[in-house]
């Protein structure tokens, strides 16, 4: 499989200690990602951030280092990331869900 051209690219930012069902919420978009067929996911620990509370949370006082923002970067072709949108209302309560049109130059699997 190929991609290359228009793409869509799905970002999710959570927080680290974000939970569906007992379990950590990006393990979960992750595994749903798979299961839809999506080209891949990848997820990404902040090393500083804030959201809707305004309250910081770093790595710099431990305190504060429990609940790192995290975001999920999906990119495949534009009606493959379209479908799996729904999937996302049932499971982020909390979040920013953000969605560019982008260019593929290249990717592609055996």
């Amino acid at each position: 499989m190929k991609l290359s051209g228009p793409a869509r690219r799905l970002s999710i930012f959570v927080g680290e200690s974000d939970q569906y069902r007992h379990a950590p919420l990006y393990h979960e978009i992750v595994a749903r990602a798979r299961k839809a067929g999506l080209a891949g996911a990848s997820v990404f620990r902040g090393i500083e951030g804030f959201g809707v509370s305004s309250r910081i949370h770093t790595t710099r006082i431990l305190s504060l280092a429990d609940d790192l923002p995290l975001v999920i970067i999906i990119v495949d072709a534009v009606e493959k990331i379209d479908a799996f949108l729904p999937q996302l209302d049932e499971l982020i309560a909390e979040g920013l869900v953000i969605i560019d049109d982008v260019e593929v130059i290249k990717w592609s699997r055996p």
